[in-house]
């Protein structure tokens, strides 16, 4: 018993020496507070699962953060010639210029209806005359499908900023308004139109910016972005050309004409019924 008690009171002060030493107790708070950090930060680790959240694009770096892919290829595209041959294709009629030569002017103009006419795109046709495939300048969306007897049928291509591309005297069409077309994609064959019976068998090409009509040919391998950036002219009053200009004279002079008929028609009438009278 006693040797028990003697292992005890020995022990005992043991760990009374061991206590009273300094360093002891603030080894314990370190540990302790190491352990208890360690516990929570295990703990946030295995309840937080960022997967089963659906966080918004910008919650999380690289994480549904995509912004929406740009069409950068249909800026960079260039106008090409809307024939599927281009190497065998000529130009029936040129565009008409305001700030061209009158002889230029003069070989722009349509015959219509007994009316000289601005071309405001160019007529394209085979050099062998016979029909060939038109197709898309640019791609772009169908706006317009339209049958129109004077015109021979009508395409519209809406491309972007205002920018659009028409085609006219075609047969056969092969797309729809609100349809998506790509660049070189048959749209439709090549016809005739009462308009311009002279061209034969052809395709009339037109681009417009903002509703104003450009030459095609000064941009045919030209990037949109090119037209783009073009600023038109505000001037859009149109430069008559001679054969406007003697046109009009004679519609002047026909219209004068008439009514020196109409007025002497008019005296010999009244003279007459006088004549009656007395």
């Amino acid at each position: 018993m006693r040797e028990e008690e003697n292992k005890r009171s020995s022990q005992s002060s043991s760990v009374k020496r061991f206590f009273k030493k300094r360093w002891v107790f603030p080894a314990i708070y370190i540990a302790s507070a190491a352990i208890i950090l360690t516990g929570v930060l295990w703990y946030q680790a295995s309840s937080s699962n960022t997967d089963k959240y659906d966080y918004k694009s910008t919650d999380l770096t690289g994480k549904k953060n995509q912004p929406p892919a740009v069409e950068v290829n249909k800026t960079m595209e260039n106008f090409k010639m809307p024939v599927a041959k281009a190497d065998e294709a000529v130009v029936k009629m040129k565009f008409y210029d305001f700030q061209g030569k009158a002889e230029d002017q003069e070989s722009a103009l349509v015959f219509y209806n007994n009316t000289y006419v601005q071309n405001m795109g160019v007529d394209l046709a085979m050099k062998n005359g016979e029909a060939f495939d038109v197709t898309a300048s640019l791609s772009g969306t169908v706006t317009r499908v339209e049958d129109d007897a004077v015109l021979g049928n009508v395409i519209e291509i809406e491309h972007d900023q205002g920018i659009v591309t028409q085609y006219q005297s075609v047969k056969d069409i092969k797309v729809k308004v609100g349809e998506q077309v790509k660049q070189g994609k048959v749209i439709a064959k090549a016809g005739q139109s009462l308009f311009n019976e002279k061209a034969g068998i052809h395709v009339h090409f037109e681009i417009r910016k903002d509703g104003v009509a450009v030459n095609p040919t000064s941009y045919f391998e030209k990037s949109l972005s090119t037209l783009q950036e073009n600023k038109l002219s505000d001037d859009k009053k149109s430069i008559e050309s001679p054969s406007l200009k003697k046109q009009q004279k004679l519609e002047d002079l026909e219209k004068s004409t008439d009514d020196n008929q109409s007025s002497d028609t008019q005296d010999e009438s009244t003279n007459s019924s006088q004549n009656k009278n007395s």
